[in-house]
């Protein structure tokens, strides 16, 4: 579906926290459960593997300290906020819609800019061994 939206003009980017940098290591710690984060974050990676050859698709890791997950669509931002030590699935998801450019959608949008720029294309072939024994 989305390579699809992607060939009719729509830009496709994805941002994930980076499965051997620090960030996911220590959410994993906080939730106590070790390496799993890492593990979730290189699974969902396959299903978006087929994205990279297609123009207007981008994914990009990222080991920034991973506060929130966001969704967003056009005008329309899904925001899963992080509670520490608990998984994604356990804290609420906010629908945030834009209202003008002043409130919540786009501070959350601008958040997502930020760390996109930080963040490094996602190369699954040039992906080495994990530091924290996660292969």
């Amino acid at each position: 579906m989305l390579a699809e939206r992607a060939s009719s003009g729509v830009r496709v980017r994805l941002c994930f926290g980076d499965s051997t940098g620090q960030a996911a290591a220590i959410r994993g710690q906080e939730e106590g459960i070790g390496d799993t984060l890492a593990a979730k974050i290189r699974a969902s990676l396959t299903y978006y593997r087929p994205l990279l050859s297609e123009a207007g698709c981008e994914v990009r890791l990222h080991d920034t300290t991973l506060y929130t997950s966001m969704f967003r669509y056009d005008d329309d931002l899904l925001n899963n906020p992080h509670v520490w030590g608990r998984p994604a699935s356990a804290n609420p998801l906010l629908h945030l819609r834009r209202a003008d450019t002043a409130g919540w959608f786009d501070t959350y949008a601008q958040s997502f800019e930020a760390v996109r720029a930080t963040a490094r294309p996602w190369t699954p072939d040039q992906e080495g061994p994990s530091p924290h024994g996660q292969d």
